[in-house]
């Protein structure tokens, strides 16, 4: 297992754990949070976990709110890594609190490091429809829970 695939599989676990200072602690100041050069679906509909967002803070975000989320999966099925990025594939589900949508979804997050193996820019690849449909209230076709 590569140095980066490490620091990703050991981000995940503080995360399942609610470690939220140790997951950032290991992104760099700036980090670039779901930001890309094009808007996306999920971003325009206003899914307000996938919203782009810059810095420590930001991130800080996306943490708060997807903490109160009742996860029922999180799975990471499979990871990989070139020279400065992880690509994970993962599956999802969770109960969105509050509001009481829900999804289940397959996603890629793919992580890119600096030279000293900070975190410095995230991206989540996945069927927006089902993270809409959560952010509404409503749970995504086929949902179990």
């Amino acid at each position: 297992m590569g140095k980066n695939i490490e620091i990703i599989s050991e981000l995940y676990g503080e995360f399942s754990k609610g470690d939220i200072p140790a997951v950032l602690n290991k992104l760099a100041d700036n980090v670039e949070w779901e930001v890309c050069n094009i808007e996306t679906d999920t971003q325009k509909a206003g899914v307000p976990w996938l919203q782009p967002r810059r810095g420590k803070d930001g991130a800080a975000g996306f943490f708060e709110i997807v903490g109160k989320f009742d996860f029922k999966k999180f799975d990471v099925l499979s990871m990989t890594e070139s020279e400065n990025q992880v690509a994970a594939v993962l599956r999802i589900a969770a109960e969105v609190t509050p509001g009481g949508g829900f999804f289940d979804s397959e996603e890629v997050h793919m992580w890119t490091f600096n030279d000293e193996g900070k975190i410095i820019r995230y991206r989540h690849y996945m069927d927006g429809s089902s993270h809409i449909a959560a952010a509404r209230g409503e749970r995504s076709a086929g949902a179990a829970a």
